[in-house]
């Protein structure tokens, strides 16, 4: 077990080395991203550093909550840093400022609300090298949904049998529709009916995966990463899921069931919803020229703490995101949901 044990934590040792670089991004959310850390805590395998991209107006590091988070996290033998990363510039540059702190072999990108189930990486990680994918993921759901079951919703699940193959997506596609299996509790329901002993998993079908997304960080690289931010504005959603296309289009992505991610529920932080990502750098080219946006105007007393020769990138909630309102049908300009 990579993770020290509080008989430990006071002995001097080698922090083993990781195999995973957790990504979060962060935004004035420091009760939920202590939540977040709680939840990487418990969890054993495979061996992980973690990396927070922080675009609060205060420090977030500074809140009582967080810093007792990080320090059991670091006394547990884990990488725990919190790096400032302001002014914001959009979604999809935080993620890619993200990308380029990471070394390992994966990188799971984790919303900064979003609590993990003791054991979810590692489920996530057997799957990743026995499906040979490009990226999998668990939806987060929302458990105050439990009560509310949703048959027809969940019609839409389509188990992988065998391989998983590449598949092109996007918003006119029939495949689009599997987005309805991650509204409300629906894995939660549909877990319930599989009957599955405790560690075992399957993968399925999807339309994009918020929230909780393990990828293979050679394959993310390959399709640019998130560097396509410079086509976007710095108000923008669906950064995660045009990444997502991109590497399903390649190396092909996958569900896992059950979900061990669970959403906190607040309300979304990226309200103005009139951008999204896949509409405008869809079918863009994954690598050339930056076109350089311009930086958002900063707040008064706010000075760039960008680190120097950076190339942005992160994410707190995304697009397609669901947020306090877990998926309650609604429809937005290009198709659902919101974080």
């Amino acid at each position: 077990m990579s993770r020290r044990t509080a008989a430990d934590w006071a002995k001097p040792a080698a922090t083993p080395a990781a195999r995973v670089d957790v990504l979060i991004p962060t935004r004035d959310r420091p009760s939920a991203l202590a939540v977040t850390l709680a939840g990487l805590a418990g969890q054993d395998d495979p061996a992980f550093d973690v990396v927070v991209s922080d675009q609060s107006d205060a420090p977030v590091a500074e809140d009582p909550s967080v810093a007792a988070m990080l320090r059991v996290l670091r006394a547990q033998g884990r990488r725990a840093r919190v790096l400032r990363h302001v002014p914001p510039r959009g979604m999809a540059e935080q993620r890619q400022f993200l990308l380029e702190q990471a070394g390992h072999d994966q990188v799971l990108y984790l919303d900064d609300d979003v609590w993990l189930e003791p054991g979810s990486m590692q489920r996530m990680g057997v799957a990743l090298d026995r499906l040979d994918c490009g990226f999998v993921g668990m939806a987060v759901q929302g458990l105050s949904y439990l009560g509310d079951h949703r048959p027809d919703e969940e019609s839409v699940y389509e188990p992988w049998l065998g391989e998983v193959k590449p598949e092109r997506l996007d918003s006119q596609s029939t495949a689009f529709d599997r987005h309805r299996l991650h509204n409300a509790a629906n894995l939660a329901h549909l877990a319930a009916g599989q009957g599955l002993d405790a560690g075992e998993w399957r993968a399925y079908k999807v339309a994009w995966v918020g929230g909780c997304v393990l990828y293979r960080r050679s394959s993310l690289l390959a399709v640019g990463g998130f560097t396509f931010w410079r086509d976007l504005p710095a108000v923008h959603v669906g950064e995660d899921v045009l990444a997502q296309w991109r590497v399903m289009e390649r190396f092909g992505g996958a569900g896992i069931l059950p979900s061990g991610a669970v959403h906190l529920e607040l309300p979304t932080t990226l309200p103005d919803r009139e951008v999204e990502a896949a509409a405008v750098a869809r079918d863009q080219p994954e690598t050339r020229e930056p076109s350089r946006l311009k930086a958002g105007p900063m707040k008064k007393g706010m000075e760039d703490e960008r680190h120097p020769e950076s190339d942005p990138g992160a994410e707190v909630p995304g697009p397609y995101r669901l947020s306090g309102v877990q998926g309650r049908d609604r429809v937005t300009r290009a198709g659902v949901g919101s974080r």
